[in-house]
């Protein structure tokens, strides 16, 4: 798999490349298994001239990613099944392209007309840029920084409920970096905000690009400074600390970076 922007154009793209063909927060499979379309179809998914966006080669072939329409209907042996639901069944190269596709796919569909004087944009060679040809205003792929945090106390993490979690799950704090914040900053706002605590010794953990909607999450361990447990009630709705030999909840897997940082850090490990 190639990562770093493949800037070929798509109508010059060889037979065989590799569709990632989206409706909304949807992606187009076959449907006898999470398997991607390839070039063969791509004229029963769209206009001849539609902007398929070239984003990268798996096994040795082109990647291709366009947002359809909202009322698009799969082709012959094929549906649409949403994006995260079906990336933790795709093998980690194709699931880790399929975000990057959505995230760029999304990105051309909501940037086709310059935010300044509305001329319609054209896409500049060699990059990931639309650029509009009558003032010159640039647009790029949006990626939103936000952080995530495992608090620990001694020998126990807390856990916290967000009120859009599934029942039952529980995860590391998380929250997107405001304009002007550092890293470290947005970390000690969350933590305070969220579930009213203090923390210090921040230590980086790992980052993972996540497209919903355009996150970069960078993951860190924090210690406990004082304070007592107040959730907002607002985004968390329950927090709890986890010690040696309780039970953990539901928690995320570990296709996430919030399901690796809670499992290197479980307690009594």
């Amino acid at each position: 798999m190639s990562l770093p922007p493949d800037t070929s154009s798509p109508s010059s793209a060889p037979a065989g490349a590799y569709l990632f063909a989206f409706r909304r927060g949807e992606l187009l499979v076959r449907e006898d298994g999470p398997v991607l379309p390839l070039d063969d179809i791509r004229h029963h998914l769209a206009d001849p001239e539609a902007a398929w966006q070239a984003v990268g080669t798996h096994r040795g072939q082109a990647c291709l990613a366009l947002a359809l329409d909202r009322d698009s209907a799969p082709p012959p042996g094929y549906v649409f099944r949403r994006l995260r639901e079906v990336m933790g069944e795709l093998e980690a190269p194709t699931g880790v392209l399929a975000g990057r596709a959505f995230q760029v796919a999304e990105w051309a569909r909501t940037h086709r007309y310059c935010g300044v004087c509305a001329t319609p944009t054209e896409r500049v060679a060699n990059e990931f840029c639309l650029k509009c040809p009558n003032c010159g205003h640039s647009n790029y792929p949006r990626i939103s920084p936000a952080m995530m945090v495992l608090i620990k106390k001694g020998d126990s993490i807390l856990l916290a409920r967000n009120a859009n979690f599934a029942a039952a799950r529980y995860s590391a704090l998380a929250g997107f970096v405001e304009a002007g914040e550092s890293l470290e900053e947005t970390v000690h706002r969350e933590v305070q905000e969220e579930v009213g605590l203090r923390v210090h010794q921040l230590r980086y953990f790992q980052s993972q690009s996540w497209p919903f909607p355009h996150s970069l999450m960078l993951a860190f361990t924090a210690e406990y400074l004082d304070g007592e447990i107040q959730v907002d009630g607002t985004e968390i709705v329950d927090a709890r600390w986890f010690g040696p030999g309780d039970p953990l909840p539901n928690i995320p897997p570990t296709d996430s970076v919030a399901g690796l940082l809670i499992r290197a850090n479980l307690p009594g490990r």
